[in-house]
C-alpha cells in the first residue's frame, strides 16, 4: 500500500455545531413548584423579593441626589467676559505710551488672545495712550484723557 494522499476536508457551514455544554435550556422561573417555581430564586420575603427596588434606592437612607446641593440660579450663555487691565500694567507695558491695541497687549502678556478687554483704573498715567479696541471703566477713561489720550471701542 503506497501513501494515498487524502483530500484535506474543507469546513462547510452546515457542518458547524457548539461546542458540548455551550448551549442549555434557559431556566423558566414561576411556573408552579416542581420547577423553580415559588420564590423564583429572590430568596424569602425581603424588598427584593417583592418588586423591583428603583435606581438610586438606598434602603431608606437619604439618597446621594438628595444630599446633594440644588443648583441655583442662571448663567447666560451670551455673556461676555472681558479681561482686565488696570493703568498700572500699562504704564509698566508702555512706559513711553502712544497706540495700543489688544494684539499688544496679547504680545505683551497682559491678556490672552481671543476674549474682549477691559482696562480699569487702578494705577497712575504718566505718558498720553491712545487705547484701540477696548473698552474702558469712568475711571480710566478720565485718567487716560487727563493725561492726553484717548480711547476708541472700535
Amino acid at each position: 500500500m503506497a501513501s494515498e494522499k487524502q483530500e484535506p476536508t474543507i469546513l462547510q457551514m452546515h457542518d458547524l455545531r457548539p461546542a458540548p455544554g455551550a448551549k442549555r435550556d434557559r431556566i423558566r422561573v414561576g411556573r408552579g413548584e416542581g420547577s423553580k417555581g415559588k420564590t423564583s430564586g429572590r430568596g424569602m420575603k425581603g424588598t427584593k423579593a417583592r418588586y423591583q427596588v428603583r435606581p438610586g434606592f438606598e434602603g431608606g437612607q437619604l439618597p446621594l441626589y438628595m444630599r446633594l446641593p440644588k443648583l441655583r440660579g442662571f448663567r447666560s450663555p451670551f455673556k461676555k467676559q472681558y479681561q482686565v487691565v488696570n493703568l498700572n500694567a500699562l504704564s509698566e507695558l508702555f512706559p513711553k505710551g502712544g497706540e495700543i491695541t489688544v494684539d499688544d497687549l496679547v504680545k505683551g502678556g497682559a491678556v490672552r488672545k481671543g476674549c474682549p478687554v477691559k482696562v480699569l483704573g487702578e494705577g497712575e498715567v504718566k505718558s498720553a495712550f491712545t487705547l484701540k479696541g477696548m473698552k474702558a471703566s469712568a475711571t480710566a477713561k478720565s485718567k487716560i484723557e487727563a493725561a492726553g489720550g484717548s480711547i476708541s471701542e472700535d
